[in-house]
């Protein structure tokens, strides 16, 4: 009988520490969080201003590094994505993120470029004076979406987000304060 009960309680013990083991597996390894996407170098070239009082405009072409930083233990795919710049709420240009894929806790760097002009910019969004002044302040935003796998059996549909401003200085034809949440 004191046999029986000994090899119960093994067994008991034992699984608890086995499903002790799974639940630190499952909520360290298994938690699932968004990538992040963000630029981490952006160039000006061929930038070309007009900064008249009467039609003040702009054309440039930028080339940027965008990194997608993966912290999940399964790799991110994502598919074509396209983003956004704007001035002061108003586009000006749009660029295509490539459909890549995002190894397991490793960063993916992609190169895109963009041409922004400031065809769609309303007459009364203060662009001359921000030409005169030599600083343009733009804004890109986008946001990828695609899955998370998980040892090749787990598919979880996660998204991340890319919210940057950064200045143009268009004297020097630099991009200055880059700011990336």
């Amino acid at each position: 009988m004191k046999r029986n009960t000994k090899c119960l309680l093994y067994i008991v013990l034992g699984v608890i520490l086995q499903t002790a083991i799974i639940v630190f597996f499952v909520l360290t390894f298994m938690r699932i969080r968004n990538p992040k996407v963000r630029f981490s170098s952006v160039a000006v070239k061929n930038l070309n201003v007009n900064s008249s009082s009467s039609s003040p405009s702009f054309t440039m072409k930028l080339t940027a590094q965008v990194t997608v930083k993966n912290t999940n233990f399964g790799h991110f795919k994502f598919g074509n994505t396209t983003a956004n710049v704007s001035y002061k709420g108003s586009p000006v240009g749009i660029f295509v993120i490539a459909k890549a894929r995002a190894r397991a806790r490793s960063t993916k760097k992609l190169d895109v470029t963009m041409t922004l002009t400031s065809n769609k910019v309303p007459s009364d969004a203060h662009l001359g004076s921000d030409l005169k002044s030599g600083k343009l302040t733009l804004t890109s935003y986008a946001t990828l979406k695609g899955k998370v796998h998980l040892f090749k059996v787990i598919k979880k549909k996660k998204s991340a987000q890319m919210n940057c401003t950064m200045d143009v200085d268009t004297k020097k034809q630099a991009i200055e304060n880059l700011h990336c949440k």
